[in-house]
C-alpha cells in the first residue's frame, strides 16, 4: 500500500509542476508585454520625430520642405475657394429659380382671382339691370 500513496504523491507533484510551469510561462508573457509596449511606443515617437525634424536639418532643404508646404497650403486654399463659389452660386441660382416660381405663381392666382371677380361683378351688374327693369315705373 505504500507503493499506491507514492505514486499518488508523484502525480499530483507532477501536476503542481506542470500548473507552476505554466503561470511561470503566462507570467512571463504578461511581463514582456508590459515592457515591450512602452519600449515600441517610444520608438515609434522617436522614428515620427526624425521624420519631421529630417527635412529640416539643412537651410536649403527646410526652405524646400517650407516652399512645398506653402504651396500645398496655396493649393488648397484656392480649392476650398472654387468650393464655396460653386456652393454660392448654385445656392443664388436655386433661390433665384425658387423666387421667379414663387412670383409666377402669385401672378396665376392674383390673375384668377381678378378673373373671377370681374366675372361676378359682372354677372351682378346685370341681375341688377334686368331687376331695375322688371320694376314697375
Amino acid at each position: 500500500m505504500a507503493s499506491t500513496n507514492g505514486s499518488k504523491s508523484s502525480a499530483s507533484k507532477a501536476k503542481t509542476t506542470t500548473t507552476t510551469s505554466a503561470e511561470k510561462r503566462q507570467t512571463r508573457s504578461v511581463a514582456e508585454t508590459a515592457v515591450d509596449l512602452p519600449v515600441g511606443a517610444v520608438l515609434s515617437v522617436t522614428d515620427r520625430v526624425s521624420e519631421l525634424v529630417e527635412p529640416f536639418t539643412g537651410r536649403s532643404a527646410a526652405e524646400k520642405q517650407l516652399k512645398s508646404y506653402r504651396t500645398e497650403l496655396r493649393r488648397r486654399v484656392k480649392r476650398t475657394e472654387r468650393r464655396g463659389t460653386t456652393a454660392r452660386k448654385r445656392a443664388t441660382t436655386e433661390a433665384r429659380k425658387t423666387r421667379n416660381r414663387v412670383e409666377r405663381e402669385a401672378r396665376k392666382r392674383q390673375r384668377t382671382v381678378e378673373t373671377t371677380l370681374k366675372r361676378n361683378r359682372n354677372e351682378l351688374e346685370q341681375r341688377v339691370r334686368k331687376a331695375v327693369d322688371l320694376l314697375p315705373v
